[in-house]
């Protein structure tokens, strides 16, 4: 990523790809401090599985997925997901909600004994698998990313999808590289803020 994102009062980043997805709702209105988002999830995805480069992850949180255009795809039909953003092999962002709304991307969650991640959390989606390292321009844009989005919310910690649904997910997965991640930003554990 060439410059650094500023998150807009809109919850959009100025100057990325935008490809605004349908599967998103408003997230609940709670007490201030229950409706502050605090949480960014770290995920990976790429479809199909172990395929990289391709528009079809873009398609598929857009609703716009061909589903007889790989086998892999007909489990998919009828799923409805998104995250707030994709960050590519090539260190591509691409932003498909509003970081203000509800993003549906941790499912069955809970972090700190809080249920329901989706409420507090922004979820970002790696193109990778779990069984091979990511791009080093993958983590430059998330290096570049998390502190945008801390500078514009009162973030507590970044978790991986694992890590708030455990035995039920398994990314980012082991070869993600925790210790990579900025020091400023992550504070003295591999994941905290």
């Amino acid at each position: 990523m060439s410059q650094v994102p500023q998150v807009g009062a809109d919850g959009w980043v100025a100057d990325v790809r935008r490809i605004p997805s349908p599967h998103f709702d408003a997230r609940p209105t709670l007490g201030a401090a229950d409706a502050a988002v605090s949480l960014v999830v770290l995920h990976c995805i790429s479809l199909p599985p172990g395929r990289f480069g391709g528009d079809e992850v873009a398609r598929f949180f857009a609703g716009t997925l061909d589903y007889d255009g790989h086998p892999f795809f007909a489990q998919l039909r009828g799923v409805r997901v998104s995250a707030h953003f994709l960050i590519g092999r090539d260190g591509g962002l691409t932003q498909f909600v509003s970081c203000r709304d509800r993003a549906w991307h941790a499912g069955v969650s809970a972090f700190e004994g809080r249920p329901g991640c989706n409420d507090f959390s922004i979820g970002v989606e790696l193109e990778g698998c779990d069984y091979e390292p990511f791009a080093d321009a993958q983590y430059g844009t998330l290096d570049a990313l998390l502190p945008a989005l801390r500078a514009a919310y009162p973030l507590r910690a970044v978790r991986g999808h694992s890590e708030i649904a455990p035995g039920r997910k398994t990314d980012p997965g082991p070869f993600f590289d925790w210790s990579r991640l900025r020091r400023d930003f992550v504070g003295n554990s591999a994941s905290d803020c």
